[in-house]
């Protein structure tokens, strides 16, 4: 899908790995950034983990905390309800311009949706988006979770998918505002499963978010210099 304009140049998207990063620490680097940009400064994505944590949306409704138990709980201004960040779920944060790309919110849940079903694709995985709720599913089970907040035209906050995580914390809450709605994870799906690595995985969607925002992917601060995508 091309979201550029025939007339404009391709434009750099600087993505890094920043591997197991605290939520609320990240939440304030990515505000400041978006607070401090102008019309030149450059578009980034940062790949990660978070330690265990439960965070809730601008519209976060209490009922849907069930029981947090020793997880916490962190307000926060995405949309959408409450969700689950731990270790082996990748988080993808990208800070993007919307009137640099040409795209309105609508459009860039789009490219976010159809990004993660590309990276499934990727291992003959059939995932798809639903109209009525946000992120992406495998039949009826969600992998991935989306929730965005925009601000000076800017997006921040971003999309979490299920690599390897522990389904376990889910259940201790209704997961994005729905009761029943039932989790899944790519390490499930995908039989050559003990081969996933996050990190390479990472490595992988970046160049496909890049590629459906029709940008030069810049990648810094891998973990190890021989990681190479995968072609979907």
């Amino acid at each position: 899908m091309s979201t550029r304009p025939e007339d404009k140049p391709i434009r750099p998207l600087y993505a890094e790995y920043l591997g197991l990063a605290d939520y609320v620490e990240t939440l304030e680097r990515m505000r400041r950034y978006t607070d401090e940009r102008d019309a030149d400064s450059p578009d980034k994505l940062w790949l990660l983990e978070h330690p265990p944590i439960f965070t809730q949306g601008q519209a976060g409704k209490a009922e849907h905390l069930l029981a947090p138990g020793d997880i916490p709980v962190v307000k926060t201004d995405r949309g959408g309800q409450v969700t689950y960040h731990g270790p082996g779920q990748l988080v993808a944060y990208p800070m993007l311009s919307l009137k640099r790309l040409g795209l309105n919110v609508r459009g860039m849940v789009s490219v976010l949706e159809d990004s993660v079903v590309a990276l499934l694709k990727a291992y003959d995985i059939d995932a798809a988006a639903r109209p009525d709720a946000p992120g992406v599913y495998v039949d009826a089970k969600k992998v991935a979770s989306l929730g965005l907040r925009i601000r000076r035209a800017c997006t921040f906050h971003g999309v979490a998918i299920n690599i390897n995580i522990d389904l376990t914390p889910f259940k201790r809450i209704n997961p994005c505002g729905y009761a029943d709605l039932e989790m899944t994870r790519l390490s499930d799906l995908y039989q050559g499963a003990q081969t996933l690595a996050l990190p390479e995985i990472a490595v992988q969607y970046a160049h496909i978010l890049a590629s459906q925002l029709d940008m030069q992917l810049e990648l810094a601060a891998l973990p190890a210099p021989e990681l190479t995508a995968r072609n979907p």
